[in-house]
């Protein structure tokens, strides 16, 4: 399998590229390269497909930040790169996303206009590790993020404080020039962009020096996460207005927390139950106790009844985890393990001796709550 190029090699763009300069060597190159302009050349094709991948992983923040990160094993499995034919990398607008790739913004079909207005930011996800406990009873983390943001010199506008955007006079604002064509078969009109502003309509003269001109920076943030009661592995928390900010003064995205949570040294989930297993000496289990058991919580005593067998199951109401939403806490599951003793001294060999000389087989013949026979009756009973 060949290996696969650098997404900002193949766009020929800096790692610092800004939304607008991606937009725009995406737009040369797919052009360029594209399967209409380029029958039959197999090469043109697979390059249109390396450039359509590139510029979906790129444009999207949340794949461009694992990418960043991870490189293509970050992103593999979710670059579309399938040209035209699935639409891949064109988000679910099919072909009014397409246009808006090749003709701008304004475009609208393969007629006139369409008024250019803001667009949402882009979504963000951050995975957040939390030990056991914390994902029991809840914390407060900082996380950081990396995101498109407003630029504070500019406010937005891309133009130099104390400069404004005017207009193109080429296009009248639109974005797009249409040129008209004669051909023995009719007149045909086609639209392009405009040449003058990219298709963006305005052109800005003095470009702000803090973000190039594109109206949105990116900076690093510390945000703080409330993460509630009773979270576990893959839960999902949102974050309104936490994500990437909008081109022309769109909303902001959302921020997603998606929480992992590490493994128990002792205990282990179920629903919203806790279960560990515990070791009890023989005496223990045979005239019963009170023992000192492990929780969430610190220490708590567990009562085990006179004669309980090894695996039983024991229950400590109101120690499990708290429910997401919802009052009330599942319960904490012991699971008792009888232990043999080792390395015993004569006395002690004599002593358990004269205890099993003086036991009859009722001793060993528990039954369980129903009075049926258990596994150890049915055996005797074969006897």
């Amino acid at each position: 399998m060949a290996t696969k190029r650098d997404y900002y090699e193949v766009l020929g763009v800096p790692k610092n590229a800004q939304d607008a300069e991606l937009k725009k060597a995406y737009r040369k190159l797919a052009m360029q390269y594209h399967p209409d302009k380029n029958p039959g050349d197999e090469e043109a094709e697979n390059k249109f497909k390396e450039i359509n991948e590139a510029y979906e992983v790129l444009s999207d923040g949340d794949k461009r930040a694992r990418y960043d990160q991870f490189g293509h094993a970050g992103v593999d499995g979710q670059a579309g790169g399938g040209g035209f034919g699935g639409f891949g990398g064109f988000g679910e607008g099919g072909f009014g996303d397409i246009f808006d790739i090749f003709f701008g913004d304004g475009a609208s079909g393969m007629g006139g206009a369409r008024q250019r207005g803001p667009v949402r930011g882009a979504d963000m996800r951050k995975d957040v590790d939390l030990s056991f406990e914390e994902a029991a009873f809840g914390i407060e983390k900082d996380v950081e993020v990396v995101r498109a943001e407003s630029c504070p010199s500019c406010q937005g506008t891309g133009a130099k404080e104390g400069t404004t955007k005017k207009r193109c006079e080429k296009c009248g604002g639109t974005g797009q020039v249409k040129t008209m064509q004669r051909t023995p078969l009719g007149a045909f009109q086609s639209v392009r962009p405009c040449p003058d502003c990219g298709g963006e309509g305005v052109i800005i003269e003095t470009p702000c020096p803090e973000c190039s001109g594109q109206g949105r920076v990116r900076k690093r943030r510390t945000i703080k996460v409330k993460i509630p009661a009773g979270v576990d592995n893959d839960s999902r928390i949102r974050l309104s207005g936490e994500g990437e900010t909008g081109a022309r003064g769109g909303a902001q995205g959302d921020l997603y927390i998606f929480v992992r949570v590490r493994p128990h040294k002792l205990f282990e989930r179920r629903e919203n139950d806790v279960y560990m297993e515990m070791p009890i000496t023989f005496t223990q289990a045979a005239l019963g106790a009170e023992v000192q058991v492990d929780t969430l919580e610190g220490k708590a005593t567990l009562k085990v009844p006179e004669g309980v067998q090894t695996h039983t199951i024991l229950r400590l109401k109101g120690k499990g985890i708290p429910h997401l939403r919802g009052n009330g806490r599942g319960d904490q599951l012991v699971r008792v393990v009888v232990a043999t003793p080792t390395k015993l001294n004569q006395q002690q060999k004599d002593l358990l001796k004269d205890f099993a000389k003086g036991s009859g087989e009722e001793n060993y013949r528990p039954q369980d709550k129903n009075g049926k026979k258990n596994f150890f009756e049915r055996i005797f009973d074969k006897g």
